[in-house]
């Protein structure tokens, strides 16, 4: 592999790569601890590392991290929006968010996004590609970096940014394995979160895999008919289909369901849409998270008020169900996911009609 996607792989994945040049294992070591513990991916930069090797590394090319090129932050409950530019001139967006708990980020998986969600600024456009190992290890990395000059790190991921990120797997699980490994950030897996709108076969190959990670399902409506016109996917997986397979994700890594659901104003925020969805949720162990719609200006919908939006909580909770109102950071800078990228694209005059 290219020295220049050498942030996407482990420590034994290194060690392999120098093995092949008569280096030690152990050096595969250092080297993904400078990368993510140290933010550094200059290879003349590594200090503890011959200098024939460092020169070597060098002429091979430094790994390609993303480029900030635009950092947003919201002056109120300093939520840090970055517009990152890949290597190949894509652009991406991942968001940093401030809570009790910790600083979560929340990575891309994708450029663009193929889904087709009515109520999304990441799909407008369309999916351009996946993003590599190496490209989603990498905003973890920048935005560390960014981070270290005020004695902070990034403790939480979701895989929640613009694309779908199991229609992506196998670059989403090599990341979260970086991500976790002690010799770098050492996040913990039950401190991450992949979301999915709804890719029944690799929920079900994602509880396979083993992993402590909480499971979000962008459920969002909770009857077939307005979820496929809200959501294509549920024309190919089903309520029914997609509610097996969250159950079966749940027995297989004991872990609690996350169901994402925006209220959007007069769509699927009735108080017979939440009795609805009460029904369906309520056989699993699971917790809705009720999220106001944020404005896309390319989209014809209305976000909630306040009061409906409570009595919505307040509706599910009379029918049992564990629910909770998203906090709504980052509405000064345009945080919902792909809002960013759409802006820069159409500056540059180069959006999609």
């Amino acid at each position: 592999m290219s020295t220049r996607d050498w942030v996407g792989l482990l420590p034994e994945e290194l060690a392999r790569e120098l093995e092949a040049w008569g280096q030690p294992a152990y050096r595969g070591r250092q080297i993904f601890a400078w990368f993510h513990r140290r933010g550094v991916t200059r290879f003349a930069a590594m200090t503890d590392l011959p200098r024939q090797l460092r020169e070597r590394l060098a002429e091979q090319g430094d790994p390609a991290v993303p480029a900030v090129r635009r950092l947003q932050v919201d002056p109120e409950d300093g939520t840090r929006k970055y517009l990152l530019e890949l290597a190949d001139g894509q652009l991406i967006e991942t968001v940093l968010m401030r809570h009790r708990y910790g600083l979560s980020l929340c990575v891309s998986s994708q450029v663009g996004c193929a889904m087709g969600c009515r109520f999304c600024a990441s799909t407008l456009g369309g999916l351009v590609r996946n993003l590599t190992a190496a490209e989603m290890a990498g905003q973890l990395l920048v935005v560390n970096r960014d981070l270290a000059e005020r004695g902070e790190r990034v403790s939480h991921l979701v895989v929640m940014g613009i694309g779908e990120p199991l229609q992506n797997l196998d670059a989403t699980l090599q990341f979260l394995r970086v991500a976790h490994h002690p010799l770098g950030a050492a996040i913990s897996y039950r401190h991450m979160t992949v979301s999915t709108s709804g890719l029944v076969p690799r929920i079900r190959q994602l509880a396979r895999e083993g992993l402590p990670i909480t499971l979000a399902v962008s459920l969002h409506a909770p009857n077939d008919a307005l979820r496929s016109w809200l959501m294509p996917v549920n024309r190919r997986w089903p309520i029914a289909e997609l509610m097996a397979a969250c159950r079966e994700y749940g027995e297989e890594t004991g872990r609690r369901i996350t169901f994402e659901y925006v209220l959007i104003e007069d769509v699927n925020d009735r108080p017979e849409h939440a009795r609805e969805l009460a029904q369906l949720v309520a056989p699993l162990h699971a917790h809705v998270n009720l999220i106001p719609w944020n404005p896309v200006s390319e989209r014809p919908f209305k976000a909630p008020s306040p009061e409906r939006v409570q009595a919505f909580a307040a509706e599910l909770r009379r029918q049992g169900v564990n629910v909770t109102v998203r906090r709504e950071l980052g509405q000064r800078i345009e945080a919902a996911c792909g809002q960013l990228r759409r802006r820069a694209l159409e500056e540059a005059g180069a959006a999609r009609p």
